[in-house]
């Protein structure tokens, strides 16, 4: 039964043990991988499409987001405790859940990491004009910085970014743990400069009304802004490059997200307080929808008086400096964000090849996907087809859709990383677990509701993208990786 195909986690954990990979990170590398990881975009630029959503109440929508996150990363970390292996979810779920379940949530990450760094390039295209505007008085034509969705043509500057990433890639660039420590310190010392410079000029008359859309609104941001939080997993892919994965893992995963949760929440304050957050509404007084051709019109309307409210802006936190009179630091934080960004969207490209190249590995996958260049030494063909679905994506959608249907695939392969923990406390009950969920019957269906319900309140074309995706990928699986897979031919022979 292809249910219960499943590769046993002894088998997972032995080839693991005889590779030579040189085991180099500690806890504090860790943790800021996943800091470097987790803030990117999500707060840069989803700072306005929270705001369209909720308005000020977006700060309930980062506590709730953050939670669901923290439930999810326990189970995680215990996890990854355990099978401190590539592969994040989809290794797990492969040793639980069998390989159906595994190629799904294979084909789920798909959409995290590769939608994710889509996401990305459009926020750091929406940086560099505010940066062009800001420092040089020069606005590029709308129709080559933003796609058909908003009232442009092409992103052509998200398209400029995703190829030279790929080049990087595929030249066998990659970033070294001290070039990362770099840039975590960029972003944390550009968020630092913005609470401290914005906080002190809020007002309180800025957060009313709390929350104008109610309590929808402020769940629907939530599950938008859980694109914020999203990079912490990424701290499992490296269990195997770790210093004593069983303990700094879990420390990882959970410092990181901790560290992120605080800046988050101090940002959106100072943001609200000092600007204000009011989402836009139509004639009928409804909000429009971020992303949306309505709000993208109203906003140019506005811009044409002078007029910039933060959910109108392509570079939020830049934009808050400069209205509250700090116009050069603001440049200066558009100027990090820009600098920093990359990275981000070098990262989830390379968790995309990697998710690629396991399953390719495993047999799911043709086995072209995991050849390696004869010169460059990296796995071309995956970055080939990678930098294209990312680079197409980048130049016609606008960052909130993009979040959003990343947004879907992270959700579900969260789900099931819940669900695996709770299935090895019954069927595997005595193996060791350097790190236990604590609560685990609380925490895990805590974390596999908040899933879920974050997922209902996603746009309609998020929700209906991730079954249509899934689809096709059932389709693929059963037409290639259920006859060729590596433990379908073990069983057979």
């Amino acid at each position: 039964m292809i249910f219960w195909r499943i590769k046993p986690l002894d088998v997972i954990l032995s080839p693991s043990e005889q590779k030579s990979l040189h085991r180099s990170l500690g806890a504090w590398q860790l943790t800021l991988l996943g800091i470097g990881a987790i803030i990117g975009t999500g707060i840069f630029v989803l700072t306005a499409e929270a705001a369209q959503k909720a308005g000020p109440g977006m700060m309930l929508s980062f506590v709730i987001a953050g939670f669901v996150c923290a439930v999810a990363a326990l189970c995680y970390a215990e996890l990854s405790s355990m099978v401190p292996v590539s592969g994040s979810a989809y290794t797990y779920s492969y040793a639980v859940l069998g390989e159906l379940i595994a190629w799904m949530v294979g084909w789920a990450l798909m959409l995290e990491y590769a939608v994710a760094a889509s996401a990305v390039a459009v926020g750091w295209s929406g940086y560099l004009v505010g940066l062009l505007r800001g420092s040089l008085n020069w606005s590029p034509p709308v129709a080559l910085t933003e796609g058909p969705y908003v009232g442009g043509i092409i992103n052509l500057p998200a398209v400029a970014i995703c190829l030279l990433v790929s080049v990087f890639l595929l030249v066998g660039t990659r970033e070294s743990a001290v070039f990362n420590a770099i840039l975590v310190a960029v972003k944390i010392i550009a968020l630092t400069v913005f609470v401290g410079l914005a906080l002190p000029h809020a007002s309180l008359d800025h957060f009313s009304p709390f929350m104008p859309l109610g309590l929808e609104g402020v769940t629907g941001a939530a599950a938008s802004i859980f694109f914020a939080y999203v990079g912490f997993d990424a701290v499992s892919t490296a269990a195997e490059e770790t210093r004593n994965p069983q303990r700094n893992v879990p420390i990882g995963l959970i410092s990181s997200l901790a560290v992120c949760t605080v800046f988050y929440l101090l940002v959106a304050a100072g943001a609200i307080g000092s600007v204000g957050a009011q989402p836009l509404l139509d004639a009928s007084g409804q909000a429009y929808a971020p992303g949306s051709a309505g709000l993208a019109e109203q906003c140019r309307n506005l811009l044409a008086e002078n007029n910039r409210p933060l959910v109108c802006s392509r570079d939020a936190l830049a934009q808050v400096l400069r209205q509250t009179g700090f116009e050069q630091v603001g440049n200066l934080l558009g100027l990090a964000a820009f600098l920093a960004l990359p990275s981000v969207i070098l990262m989830m490209m390379y968790g995309q090849t990697r998710i690629f190249f396991v399953m390719a590995r495993d047999g799911l996958l043709p086995e072209p996907l995991s050849r390696i260049h004869p010169r460059f030494k990296t796995p071309h063909v995956v970055t080939a087809v990678t930098a294209l679905g990312v680079t197409l994506a980048a130049a016609f959608l606008p960052v909130g859709k993009l979040a959003d249907i990343s947004n879907s695939g992270t959700l579900f392969a969260f789900m099931v990383v819940a669900l695996a923990v709770m299935i090895l406390r019954v069927r595997d009950s005595g193996r060791p677990r350097p790190f236990r969920t604590p609560l685990i019957w609380v925490i895990g269906p805590m974390a596999l509701v908040g899933c879920f319900t974050l997922f209902l309140f996603l746009p309609p074309v998020a929700k209906l993208v991730f079954p249509v995706w899934s689809a096709i990928g059932l389709c693929f699986y059963f037409l290639y990786g259920y006859h060729r897979s590596h433990v379908a031919r073990s069983e057979s022979s």
